[in-house]
C-alpha cells in the first residue's frame, strides 16, 4: 500500500481505528479494535507506525500495512492507558495510565524497560524537548519531572489541589509549559534551566481558558510563522479556544462541534488543527481564517482522538 505523505487517524468509543485522505475526507482504511476503547494515538516519528493506547495495552499498527493485526502489543500497565508518545527519533516509547504509573518502552524489545510511581491516575505525559525529562499530570493535580538522566522525579507541583491536571503542553524549544484542568483553567510557566540539569518551573500566567473541563491544551508547532504562535484549548462546552501566546489573549473561538471536543492536533506548520468530538467526526480548521474545512464522517460513536503526521521524517535527535 503507498503512504500518503499525510498520515491521519482517528479512533472513536466505536471500537475502530480510521485512517483518512486529509483532503478528500475520505475513510480509506478501518482496524478492529474489539479489546477496549482507544484513550490515545500517537504516530511515530519515520510515519511507519500507529501507537494506540486501550485498556490496559498498548498496540502498534503498521501504517504501510493492510493487515489488521498489531505488530506489537506492549502489555504492563493494569488500567487504561492516558497518555502515549515517542522519542524524536524512535528508539523508545513513553506512556501513562490510570494505574498510576509513566513507563518508558524500547520498541524494539518486549516488556517495559523502566516505571515511575505518581500514586494517582495519570492522565496526560509530555516528553521535554531535551529528550530526557518526562512531564506528567495526574487527577489528583499533581505534576512531576521525571529525569530520565538520573532515573528519579526532579520537580513536583501542585496547581490546584485536588483539581485533574488533563493536559499538558510543552513549547517545542523548552520555554513553556502550560497544565489544563478539570476547571477550565489553564496555568502556564516558564521553563529555566538552573545550574544543574533540572527544569525549574517560573508562574506566567493562569488563564480561565472556559467554564466546562478542558480535555486536551496543545502548543502550536516550531514551524510556525514567528508571530503565529497559539495555544489551543479544547473542551467539554464543544469549543476550541486558540489563544495568542503573547500575552495569552483569545484569538479564535472554533465553533462547529456539536458535543465535547476531546482532542486536537495541528499541522506541521501550525496552519490547520485537526478536532476530534463526541459527535462522532472530526473536523479540519484554518487557523488563519477560524472555519471549518473538512468534516471526517464515519465513526459511529464519540470520536475521542486523533493523530496527524504531515510533516517530513525527522533529521536524527
Amino acid at each position: 500500500m503507498t503512504q500518503p505523505s499525510v498520515i491521519l487517524a482517528t479512533a472513536s468509543y466505536d471500537h475502530t481505528i480510521r485512517f483518512w485522505e486529509a483532503k478528500s475526507g475520505r475513510c480509506y482504511r478501518t482496524i478492529q479494535y474489539p479489546d477496549s476503547q482507544v484513550n490515545r494515538l500517537e504516530i511515530t516519528p519515520d510515519k511507519r507506525y500507529l501507537a494506540a493506547a486501550g485498556n490496559p495495552h498498548i498496540r502498534l499498527f503498521d501504517i504501510n500495512s493492510n493487515s489488521p493485526q498489531p505488530v506489537m502489543s506492549y502489555d504492563s500497565h493494569t488500567n487504561n492507558v492516558m497518555a502515549v508518545g515517542f522519542q524524536c527519533d524512535g528508539n523508545w516509547m513513553y506512556s501513562g495510565s490510570e494505574d498510576g504509573t509513566v513507563k518508558i518502552w524500547d520498541l524494539r524489545a518486549p516488556g517495559c524497560q523502566r516505571e515511575y510511581e505518581s500514586r494517582a491516575a495519570v492522565n496526560t505525559v509530555v516528553l521535554h524537548p531535551n529528550q530526557t525529562e518526562l512531564i506528567s499530570g495526574d487527577q489528583n493535580g499533581n505534576i512531576r519531572v521525571w529525569d530520565l538522566t538520573a532515573n528519579s522525579c526532579s520537580c513536583e507541583l501542585v496547581p490546584e489541589v485536588d483539581t485533574a491536571v488533563r493536559s499538558l503542553t510543552v513549547m517545542w524549544d523548552g520555554s513553556l509549559v502550560v497544565a489544563a484542568n478539570n476547571h477550565g483553567t489553564c496555568y502556564v510557566w516558564r521553563l529555566l534551566r538552573g545550574n544543574q540539569t533540572m527544569t525549574n518551573f517560573e508562574p506566567l500566567h493562569k488563564l480561565q481558558a472556559h467554564n466546562g473541563y478542558i480535555l486536551k491544551c496543545l502548543l502550536s508547532p516550531e514551524f510556525c510563522e514567528p508571530h503565529s504562535r497559539y495555544l489551543a484549548t479544547a473542551s467539554s462546552d464543544h469549543t476550541v479556544k486558540i489563544w495568542n501566546v503573547d500575552g495569552f489573549t483569545l484569538e479564535k473561538t472554533l465553533i462547529g462541534h456539536q458535543r465535547w471536543v476531546w482532542d486536537c492536533v495541528f499541522s506541521v506548520d501550525g496552519a490547520y488543527l485537526i478536532t476530534a468530538s463526541s459527535d462522532t467526526t472530526a473536523k479540519l480548521w484554518s487557523m488563519s481564517s477560524g472555519e471549518e474545512i473538512k468534516t471526517y464522517q464515519g465513526h459511529h460513536k464519540a470520536t475521542v482522538c486523533c493523530a496527524l503526521h504531515d510533516g517530513a521524517e525527522p533529521s536524527p535527535c
